[in-house]
């Protein structure tokens, strides 16, 4: 059983003992102190918004987080299940105070978590989030009178209200996806996207549609991470029913992987890159990503003329930059697109919306677009280290060693070269290195990553 307390939420596998995995009682605490630090946040009656992806245990993790909040005097709107994304809208719609998404992203189905977002629909900040932390260790929650219960609202339209939105965005071009005439094939790994993604096609005018795994039981038909090796099912479904793209999304709706016609991958370090471009073809601007993303859509801003800045990893850190920088556009290469003209959170169905206008507008096949970027490759390694190594001092070092080229060291390091970077990040729970390499090849990658190893097993 697994328990990981973060700033950004509450994480835990179902089921053990009280602290080992995500069981009802620390469903309870952790709730508790997130609704005791909104009350601390804000004045008067407060209200909270709740939505949940299709996970079996959902509806289990819901009753206890709204019964939870109750206790201490919060409203809540619950609006059943819903993307991530949708959660974050229906926060700022309805003038909320906060808001918590049950979902375990990409995890297995026997993951669950607690996702906290601020008034504004975000994720709480690295010192809230803290905050919250605390607030559960000392157990310091103040519940409410009978007569101050909270109440609850039912209220099951925020899908329908998040796909209109997408709608309205003025570089969305539903005129243009209504005469391209797409066959699209979907893969919603039997989650929340099994409800909006359709609809959402539907409202653009897709009437060609291969529908894969869109009943939202929670009973996901593969690994819910979408990955290449992943998605074999809806790459063949593709070929073999002439589809035009693919669109894969994971169980909270957040990453979007794109497939092309052939079936081959569009990458989900391309997703943003390419809406980025039918933006940037459009209007001159600034994006973010977060610095273990491809160097591609630094490549593609400044070819239009705009200026790219790299965020620490996490996507409360790419929101910030994009805010400070005046960012129209941001995100992460996992598929993440973060589009300010509708919200600031990574969403997949404004990730559609835009795409699918861009390949429109475009008249290419899916793959002839994916060829007109720089092609760029990431090799993922790791190296063990033992409890007592000074991780700091060992990156301190390595950033002198290579002091002559473009260092960054907000997150970690990452060291730029002329064609290639690659990042080094301590993790905060296990005594290992990441190391994150990316070249023009992926022998390329393999070799600079091997490289920055033996340098640090020479320092070891």
């Amino acid at each position: 059983m697994t328990l990981i307390k973060s700033i950004s939420g509450i994480r835990g596998t179902i089921g053990g003992k009280v602290g080992d995995g995500l069981s009802p009682l620390d469903v309870v605490k952790f709730s508790s102190a997130y609704g005791q630090w909104v009350k601390k946040r804000h004045e008067g009656k407060l209200k909270v918004v709740v939505g949940r992806d299709a996970r079996i245990s959902g509806d289990m993790v819901k009753n206890l987080v709204i019964g939870s909040l109750q206790g201490l005097g919060i409203d809540v709107v619950n609006i059943g299940l819903a993307t991530t994304p949708t959660t974050e809208i229906a926060v700022t719609e309805e003038k909320a105070h906060g808001g918590i998404i049950l979902t375990a992203s990409h995890n297995p189905k026997q993951w669950n978590a607690l996702k906290l977002l601020n008034e504004n629909g975000e994720f709480l900040t690295a010192a809230d989030g803290a905050e919250v932390l605390k607030i559960a260790e000392d157990e310091s929650f103040e519940f409410a009178e009978v007569d101050e219960l909270g109440k609850v609202e039912e209220n099951d339209t925020y899908t329908d209200f998040h796909v209109q939105h997408v709608l309205n965005l003025d570089m969305v071009n539903v005129e243009a996806i209504k005469n391209a005439n797409f066959t699209v094939a979907i893969d919603c790994v039997n989650s929340v996207g099994g409800i909006a993604i359709p609809a959402l096609l539907k409202a653009l005018n897709v009437k060609n549609t291969i529908e894969l795994y869109t009943e939202p039981n929670g009973q996901f038909p593969h690994n819910p991470e979408p990955l290449p090796e992943h998605l074999v099912d809806i790459a063949t479904a593709i070929k073999k029913q002439n589809a035009d793209v693919g669109f894969v999304v994971d169980p909270d709706v957040d990453r979007l992987a794109i497939v092309n016609e052939d079936g081959s991958m569009f990458g989900e370090e391309y997703t943003l890159v390419a809406v980025a471009d039918y933006l940037l073809s459009h209007k001159i601007g600034n994006t973010v990503s977060n610095l273990s993303s491809s160097r591609a859509l630094a490549d593609v801003t400044r070819n239009y003329g705009g200026e790219y800045s790299a965020s620490a990893v996490g996507e409360v850190n790419v929101v910030a930059t994009m805010k400070e920088t005046d960012a129209i556009i941001g995100g992460e290469g996992n598929g993440g697109v973060i589009y300010p003209e509708s919200h600031y959170g990574r969403d997949s169905l404004v990730g559609i919306g835009l795409f699918l206008s861009h390949l429109a507008v475009s008249g290419l096949k899916c793959s002839e677009l994916r060829a007109k970027y720089p092609e760029y490759c990431i090799s993922k390694n790791k190296i063990q280290l033992t409890p007592e190594i000074d991780t700091d001092k060992i990156l301190e070092s390595i950033k002198n060693k290579y002091a002559k080229e473009e260092i960054n060291d907000i997150d970690g390091l990452k060291i730029d070269f002329s064609e290639s970077w690659v990042q080094l990040r301590k993790s905060n729970t296990e005594p290992i290195i990441r190391i994150y390499a990316e070249a023009k090849s992926a022998g390329e990658a393999d070799k600079l990553a091997q490289n920055i190893i033996a340098d640090i097993k020479a320092l070891l």
